[in-house]
């Protein structure tokens, strides 16, 4: 019984890649419109996955700071968080994702930030990244990655881990490039262009064993669905799906961007997706002596990617 517990656990690591395609595919959805039910289907769902930031309710200054943001296109910088929340457990954010989107040159970073990663989480101390989220919520987790990288976070999408497989179905699979082949879990991957249906992804996304870069390759395999099921859900018209993956979407993601902000982000920030820049974190493992295994980031590299995400916001 253990162990199948265990397998379902590990099954449900990844699957909330899907959510960020299907975001974009509210975005969509709401800017081209598929008849009146259709756009009242969309706004209830974004309603129901509309989730604000207590710092926000209380910051009207903040909420100043991102309407300027938008209405003048400037960078909008988006913290993905996937979570895995459970009856008994606040969870933690399993995965964490910068996108920092530049209207004004079209393009994108996207930085995956390894959740082991040592830093100082406000009021609690140095520990691991990821830890924030089940230290204080999503706001704790925004303001450790703030102040970690030294730049704003204007919204944020949390995903639980659920409806990887079905989601990937849903729009009918992903197409990605694998660079090497390797097996997971009785599946081959050959090296090349590959596409893969719900089942076959989540077991691309998971290898890393295999992979000399460890975690830093599973993370590009991450970036790969993820853009992917962005560039196939932008392009998606398959209307008989759509409200069954709306009502996956209720069920599990949670942002703080409102309808307005998201018809004002597909209209603004929409073609910045297609010149995506990757940003990956150097950095050593290392047991402290408190016995745990941290991901240890020297001060210059967190300096450099700073420096690359305000050079990144800046540019016009």
């Amino acid at each position: 019984m253990a162990s199948r517990v265990e397998k379902n656990q590990k099954k449900r690591k990844f699957r909330w890649l899907y959510w960020v395609g299907g975001i974009l595919l509210i975005l969509l959805i709401s800017a081209l419109g598929y008849g009146f039910y259709l756009y009242q289907e969309v706004n209830e769902t974004a309603e129901e996955i509309h989730e604000p930031l207590e710092r926000d309710q209380a910051n009207p200054e903040r909420k100043e700071q991102i309407e300027n943001t938008l209405e003048y296109e400037k960078t909008l910088n988006i913290l993905l968080l996937g979570v895995d929340e459970r009856a008994d457990d606040s969870g933690r954010s399993d995965t964490m994702i910068v996108l920092s989107a530049n209207p004004q040159t079209d393009s994108m970073l996207m930085l995956s930030i390894p959740r082991d990663t040592y830093t100082n989480i406000p009021g609690v101390g140095m520990d691991k990244i990821n830890h924030a989220y089940a230290f204080g919520g999503t706001d704790l987790a925004l303001e450790t990655v703030e102040n970690t990288f030294d730049i704003p976070i204007h919204f944020y999408a949390k995903v639980n881990m659920e409806g990887f497989e079905d989601g990937i179905d849903a729009i009918n699979g992903v197409t990605v490039t694998n660079d090497f082949a390797f097996k997971q879990d009785g599946e081959t991957f050959p090296e090349g262009e590959l596409q893969l249906n719900g089942e076959e992804a989540l077991k691309y996304v998971r290898m890393r064993k295999e992979d000399p870069q460890g975690d830093l390759g599973r993370n590009e395999r991450q970036r790969q669905v993820i853009e992917a099921a962005m560039d196939k859900a932008a392009n998606f018209s398959n209307i008989s799906k759509i409200g069954n993956i709306l009502e996956i979407i209720g069920d599990n993601v949670r942002t703080d961007m409102k309808m307005s902000n998201i018809r004002t982000i597909y209209s603004g920030y929409q073609d910045t997706r297609k010149d995506i820049e990757t940003l990956e974190i150097e950095g050593t493992g290392q047991t402290l002596e408190d016995g745990i295994w941290y991901y240890m980031v020297p001060d210059e590299e967190f300096n450099r990617l700073q420096t690359k995400f305000k050079e990144h916001m800046d540019a016009s």
